[in-house]
């Protein structure tokens, strides 16, 4: 589970949405996670994944660090956009 930063919405239209799950969907195909249920709310997103030829804070580390800096760029900001460390 992440949230975003102090309620931040962190999907913002249908661009982020995609943008996120296609960056899931890569993960998988490279065989790093299984996702086996998934929730995207406007302001934090759930995910039920088992780990696989990757430990799960590297996953997580592109997923997140390479959707922020996309977002950031479409929506001409800069900074954090999740509230600390995803949760397990």
């Amino acid at each position: 589970m992440g949230r975003g930063i102090e309620n931040t919405t962190i999907f913002r239209m249908e661009d982020d949405r995609e943008d996120f799950v296609q960056r899931l969907a890569v993960l998988c195909g490279e065989g790093a996670m299984y996702v086996h249920a998934w929730a995207l709310m406007p302001n934090h997103f759930h995910l039920l994944v088992r780990t696989g030829n990757q430990l799960l804070s590297s996953s997580m580390k592109k997923l997140l660090t390479g959707y922020v800096v996309n977002f950031n760029r479409r929506h001409k900001r800069f900074g954090h956009l999740f509230q600390n460390r995803y949760k397990t």
